[in-house]
């Protein structure tokens, strides 16, 4: 436990998602518009060259992105779209996706994400992918 009420709240959303349980994701930080994601590195999630598939990359981005902005408009956002640009490939023990809202308005905002994983020694971070996005307030009276 953390004590800090907003990031435990943030682990509970991220538990309640099957897909993120099934590929292990946890929230290691959220909060005023920042928001950090992690997965541990495992064999089943590799392509066939041995490096991190770039579904997970995408994934971890998505999920970032939304919890930052989720921070900043509140608790029911979902994700309007985002690209991702894959600069290497990743491999390490670690990928951690940082995301920090750019610019949120009263309905939308738009989210970075930098993605980069730490070596097997624990030690050195490295860039792998950049993600932006929008994220859009949800009115779940209309949905």
């Amino acid at each position: 436990m953390t004590g800090d009420p907003a990031l435990e709240l943030a682990r509970k959303v991220l538990d309640s998602q099957p897909f993120s349980r099934l590929v292990g994701a946890r929230v290691t930080a959220f909060g005023e518009g920042r928001a950090v994601l992690e997965v541990d590195v495992r064999p089943d999630l590799l392509q066939q060259n041995g490096f991190l598939h770039g579904g997970v990359l995408s994934y971890a981005a998505d999920n970032a992105l939304t919890f930052a902005a989720g921070s900043a408009l509140g608790p029911a956002v979902l994700t309007a779209g985002f690209s991702i640009q894959y600069m290497r490939p990743a491999v390490g023990r670690t990928l951690v996706a940082r995301a920090s809202v750019v610019h949120a308005g009263r309905r939308q905002a738009v989210v970075r994400c930098d993605l980069l994983t730490v070596g097997e020694d624990g030690g050195e971070e490295m860039l792998c992918a950049v993600a932006q996005g929008t994220v859009l307030a949800a009115d779940p009276a209309r949905d």
